[in-house]
């Protein structure tokens, strides 16, 4: 069987990461994660370390400080890589990626290098979303398309599923940005390298405890991103 990899970055997820692993086991599927903590101070890191003897699917990368979603994630594909996974995912501990959808990515990634959770293939299919943060995501998706190239309605999803195969053509050391600017960039680069993504429809919802990491510092980072692909393509 292939072995698959979900990758969980946290900061202060003890509100909701008990439960999103107790989900992801019960979906029978037989998923290993990756924990990867960045020195959390509400103790997500050491309650996982505790449990990593207990539960042999579950994995863990503490860091000091807060790095970066991008940078966990980089983190996160060298494991993957380096210990012989054949699909690996991204996703959130906060629920706003529901655990339900993890059969669908899986069935899809079989003939696809890169599955993506689509918020607005089929519409707009986001819950509890302020009006302002739906507008920004909805026409940053607009402009992303526009200024790659892309034919990716949702250029800035965050729930994923890679094929290793696929991220092991990337120089993972050339990645620098986080937030929407590290999910666009990645979808570029495997774009631009020709390999198979395939959008499938997903139900995105708010979290609802704990709180959200988007900052104007993650927004301005993925706008001057898309000004330099759109200038110099794939060298940017």
């Amino acid at each position: 069987m292939a072995r698959t990899l979900v990758i969980i970055p946290t900061y202060n997820e003890m509100d909701n990461l008990p439960r999103m692993l107790d989900c992801i086991e019960a979906t029978g599927l037989g998923l290993e994660v990756l924990i990867v903590d960045d020195g959390s101070p509400d103790g997500t890191g050491q309650w996982v370390k505790d449990r990593t003897g207990e539960r042999k699917n579950l994995h863990l990368i503490q860091r000091e400080g807060k790095q970066g979603l991008g940078s966990a994630y980089v983190r996160g594909f060298r494991f993957a890589i380096e210990n012989g996974y054949d699909y690996a995912f991204e996703m959130d501990a906060d629920f706003s990626h529901d655990p339900a959808y993890l059969a669908d990515f899986l069935r899809e990634i079989e003939s696809n290098d890169l599955v993506i959770g689509s918020r607005y293939i089929t519409g707009v299919n986001v819950v509890n979303w302020p009006m302002n943060r739906l507008l920004l995501s909805y026409f940053a998706n607009m402009y992303a398309r526009w200024a790659t190239g892309m034919p990716i309605q949702d250029a800035t999803a965050g729930f994923k599923c890679y094929r290793v195969e696929a991220l092991k053509s990337l120089d993972l050391s050339k990645i620098r940005s986080s937030g929407y600017g590290f999910q666009i960039e990645l979808k570029y680069k495997l774009w631009k390298k020709g390999f198979r993504i395939k959008e499938i429809p997903i139900i995105f919802r708010d979290r609802t405890a704990g709180v959200s990491k988007m900052s104007g510092g993650i927004i301005k980072e993925a706008l001057f991103l898309l000004i330099r692909l759109r200038l110099f393509g794939g060298s940017a």
